[in-house]
């Protein structure tokens, strides 16, 4: 066995299958889309060389530029709404002495659904007639609050992203919890001997030793947001008039739909740019808070 965990080509053996299916379902697909973003294509006839004007025509279009801003919306959502509230369940979770396997299983619940169920579940509750969140409105006297909450500009885009922090928030915060009972119990215990009640202890011990894990969630709030398509695709398809569009859900349009593959393969190739270049950016802005920490 050590013998063969010493061999080159016993590794190359095992890690051939998996960087074939890597090459097949990833790199020959991103080549494919880097080669046709140059191209005219209508998906059918042969496709013509057209140098930049696809990303040229992109960065003048100014529906792409709304779907721009909703990928940011949906980033910036999550990192300045949905991680803190993620942090403060998380912490009363692990506070809890009974029951503390049913809470969580409760709060992971939506993780396990698929999209297009929570989509159409949160269909129902915004309904204009039938919704749950009108019809609570009107209960407590609000109807003036009532709205049309996914064919309104000024909502929809909010509704959706309420729709996609409460679909994975259950994902995060079991996530948070097991950090904080991986904290030396013998930390918070000085802190308690120290007179530090139960905030002083969350700031001062507790969230500095969560930065690892705060930093992996606001690293796949980049990502998820910038690859968010099928949260918005199941509640509006892009509607009212593309006000919710988002990168990914309109390049699917410009292909599937209007038929510009050359147009929506330079789409691709912008998101996985613009992805690269956000990541990049919080990789070198998280290296330099570790190092001005140290």
């Amino acid at each position: 066995m050590n013998r063969m965990g010493r061999n080159a080509w016993a590794y190359t053996l095992f890690t051939l299958p998996t960087l074939l299916v890597f090459a097949i379902f990833f790199i020959y697909p991103m080549l494919m889309s880097l080669r046709y973003g140059f191209t005219e294509w209508n998906g059918i006839s042969p496709a013509t060389l057209n140098g930049l004007d696809n990303f040229v025509a992109a960065f003048q279009d100014p529906y792409f530029w709304i779907a721009v801003r909703n990928n940011m919306y949906f980033i910036g959502f999550s990192m300045g709404i949905q991680i803190p509230i993620i942090v403060g369940i998380a912490l009363l979770v692990s506070k809890l002495k009974r029951w503390i396997a049913f809470y969580k299983t409760l709060i992971f619940l939506p993780t396990i659904l698929s999209t297009a169920v929570v989509g159409v579940l949160w269909e129902f509750i915004y309904h204009p007639q039938a919704g749950l969140l009108n019809k609570v409105l009107e209960v407590v006297g609000l109807s003036r609050w009532q709205h049309a909450w996914l064919a309104d500009g000024a909502t929809a885009m909010l509704a959706i992203l309420i729709t996609n922090a409460w679909q994975w928030m259950g994902f995060y915060v079991v996530l948070v919890v097991s950090a904080i009972y991986a904290i030396p119990k013998h930390l918070v215990e000085a802190a308690q001997l120290d007179g530090a009640g139960t905030l002083r202890q969350a700031w001062f011990v507790i969230l500095p030793l969560l930065r690892p894990v705060i930093t992996v969630m606001m690293l796949l709030s980049i990502t998820g947001g910038m690859k968010a398509m099928d949260i918005v695709v199941v509640m509006t398809g892009g509607n009212p008039y593309g006000i919710t569009e988002v990168m990914a859900s309109y390049m699917i349009k410009k292909a599937y739909r209007i038929g510009e593959y050359g147009y929506a393969n330079s789409i691709a190739v912008l998101i996985l740019l613009f992805t690269a270049m956000l990541t990049s950016v919080f990789g070198w802005f998280t290296r330099k808070q570790e190092e001005v920490r140290w």
